[in-house]
């Protein structure tokens, strides 16, 4: 099933460079990473599921990495980092030290675009773990770091037929 992803990558590359350099965490399917590649960005993407990697790999043509975001290393690599619908597998009490890794591979100015599930709780469904987020909790993740600011923050509902479910959708930005 297709979906247009258009209207949340509009918002995240208007404030990259021409041709930057995109890290997709939690590449899932690879539909982002082709989407960037095929507008012209230098790609590089993550999945921790060897299948959905191989997927990624099949579809984009981009090597993807097995790797997840605990696992992230570097300094200044990226212009913008895409985690779409990825981090809402992270565990709570690891956030702030994940999103500061992901802070931390961005160059100066660059661009973090976030997705959660929208609420506040924590569950498990099928065996996976979900930490959503409400714009309180978003605020707070903020306040833990001092060299980002928020660009936007809104809500959106789920594109796919069978969902109702809404997602907090945030850009930050390193200073």
């Amino acid at each position: 099933m297709y979906v247009d992803m258009e209207s949340l990558y509009q918002p995240f590359l208007a404030e990259l460079p021409e041709s930057a350099r995109i890290l997709d965490v939690g590449c899932g399917s690879g539909r982002d990473t082709l989407a960037f590649k095929n507008k012209g960005y230098q790609v590089e993407a993550i999945d921790y599921s060897e299948e959905l990697v191989k997927k990624a790999t099949a579809l984009s043509g981009v090597k993807v990495k097995f790797q997840s975001f605990y696992d992230l290393s570097g300094v200044a690599i990226y212009d913008g980092i895409w985690a779409c619908a990825s981090l809402l597998h992270c565990e709570r009490s690891r956030l702030v030290e994940v999103i500061g890794k992901l802070i931390f591979v961005l160059k100066p100015g660059g661009v973090l675009y976030m997705s959660f599930k929208y609420g506040n709780s924590d569950r498990e469904k099928e065996g996976r773990q979900f930490t959503d987020l409400d714009e309180a909790q978003a605020n707070d993740l903020l306040e833990q770091f001092d060299n980002v600011q928020q660009i936007q923050q809104w809500i959106t509902v789920d594109q796919r037929p069978d969902r109702q479910e809404k997602w907090l959708n945030l850009i930050w930005k390193k200073q």
